[in-house]
């Protein structure tokens, strides 16, 4: 082998080293993208067993007694399967933390469904954000235009304000903002810290909402819930949180911008 060949490989090496080791980089390529495919995986797998149908007012207002009854008698393993099936509803992106929330403040009342809650929403964004930045963070990091670039110099300047006000604000679906944030060079955690602060607020107004449906399914006597129905004093409170809570966000930047 001539010293011009060995040259070339030493540069060819050095430029591309998956292409130098293949078999050693392409398992390491495809472990990137493992996590998603999971969850990808796993979100197919639920709506192909039709989990969704399960996940309304309805099918609680039908199982109510059972519901009570379960969880009277199996409390601690109650919580911890609301928990488990929670935390992994958000890390598979399945649209059903809103009904999940109002399920807990039903069964378990508005102070501990919230907390566990919390909790359980908190692990589950940690989760599938560790999944979609192991798989395209830096790629997307690379190839982002102006007004994403922009946005990123905001999250580096201050993510957990960043990252908080998104939180506060009911405005975005809860997966977008689990998921956002990966794109970013964001710590997991102040990730972690402003995800279990901003939603603590709507959470609870969410379990209080669920509370508040007993005497809304009481009322309906078997009859399919409206949203007349609805509209009962602890109804109104709820929203009325979740207003203020929308409203957070104004509030923050004008004491920002004070500041």
């Amino acid at each position: 082998m001539t010293s011009h060949s060995r040259s070339a490989q030493i540069e060819k090496a050095a430029a591309c080293p998956c292409e130098a080791a293949t078999e050693a980089c392409q398992p390491l390529t495809w472990r990137r993208f493992l996590p998603l495919a999971i969850i990808v995986a796993g979100l197919v797998a639920a709506y192909a067993a039709g989990l969704q149908d399960y996940l309304s007012l309805s099918v609680l207002a039908e199982q109510r007694d059972a519901l009570k009854a379960f969880v009277a008698e199996h409390r601690l393993a109650s919580i911890l399967g609301y928990f488990v099936l929670y935390a992994l509803a958000v890390a598979f992106a399945f649209p059903a933390a809103s009904i999940l929330t109002i399920f807990a403040g039903f069964v378990f009342g508005w102070f501990i469904g919230g907390v566990v809650t919390v909790f359980a929403a908190t692990t589950g964004a940690a989760t599938i954000f560790l999944a979609a930045r192991s798989a395209f963070g830096d790629v997307l990091r690379k190839r982002a235009g102006p007004f994403a670039a922009r946005l990123a110099d905001g999250f580096a300047e201050d993510a957990f304000g960043y990252l908080l006000v998104l939180r506060l604000a009911p405005v975005f679906p809860f997966f977008v903002i689990n998921i956002a944030p990966a794109f970013f060079d964001i710590k997991l955690r102040t990730y972690v810290a402003a995800t279990f602060l901003g939603i603590i607020p709507g959470t609870f107004a969410y379990t209080w909402l669920g509370q508040g449906l007993d005497s809304v399914i009481v009322a309906a006597a078997g009859r399919e819930i409206s949203i007349a129905d609805l509209v009962t004093p602890e109804i109104t409170i709820a929203f009325l949180g979740l207003a203020i809570v929308a409203a957070i966000p104004t509030i923050v930047r004008k004491f920002r911008a004070r500041s």
